[in-house]
């Protein structure tokens, strides 16, 4: 039985989660379908967007750049995962408009303070100084999603029980066997797997 591709478009404030709930993610993932991509934000900027930088437009550019490679990606069967902060709810839309019924928007809702507490960085701390400017959720908006297809609180469960209410929805909806390759990813995913 094959597979549709699909991208999981994570959206979120800094430091809520998505990098780390992406790498559990792709392990299951690459498991059951043998492959799979991680369009993370900050390699993205590195290779793909590099001269662009964090005035709106240049964001929404790096966005839609993003978006355009999952699509090439999705619709040749691969799985994709984006992980970027991805604070606009138009260019959100955009990617959902272009990739269809194979984009699953997965919303990391996490308070400030969490993300705050866990900025190994100091990203957070030199924009409440005013040291950096357009910090996303500090001076730069963060349109909350409005539909997202899962919502993972990660300032109330662990990165693994993210990823397994993520898993759950893929096999739920014919992207993934509905049973796990192993027992173990299985039981794992059993355990709490709510969605939105």
């Amino acid at each position: 039985m094959s597979f549709p591709g699909f991208t999981i478009w994570f959206t979120g404030l800094p430091c809520s989660g998505k990098s780390t709930i992406s790498v559990i993610l792709a392990e299951t993932i690459k498991k059951e379908r043998g492959k799979i991509e991680i369009m993370d934000g900050d390699v993205v900027r590195t290779n793909l967007s590099k001269g662009l930088g964090f005035s709106r437009e240049d964001r929404e550019t790096n966005l839609n750049r993003i978006a355009f490679v999952c699509n090439l990606l999705t619709r040749n069967g691969v799985p994709v995962i984006a992980a970027a902060i991805s604070p606009f709810e138009n260019c959100r839309q955009w990617a959902r408009d272009l990739i269809g019924e194979n984009y699953i928007e997965v919303y990391t809702r996490c308070s400030l303070e969490a993300c705050i507490e866990r900025d190994v960085k100091g990203m957070y701390k030199k924009a409440l100084a005013g040291e950096i400017k357009g910090f996303t959720g500090i001076d730069d908006p963060f349109d909350e999603p409005t539909d997202p297809e899962i919502i993972c609180d990660t300032d109330q469960e662990t990165p693994e029980e993210s990823a397994a209410k993520i898993i759950a929805y893929l096999r739920e909806n014919g992207f993934l066997p509905a049973s796990g390759s192993n027992g173990h990813v299985a039981g794992a995913v059993s355990q709490g797997a709510q969605h939105k």
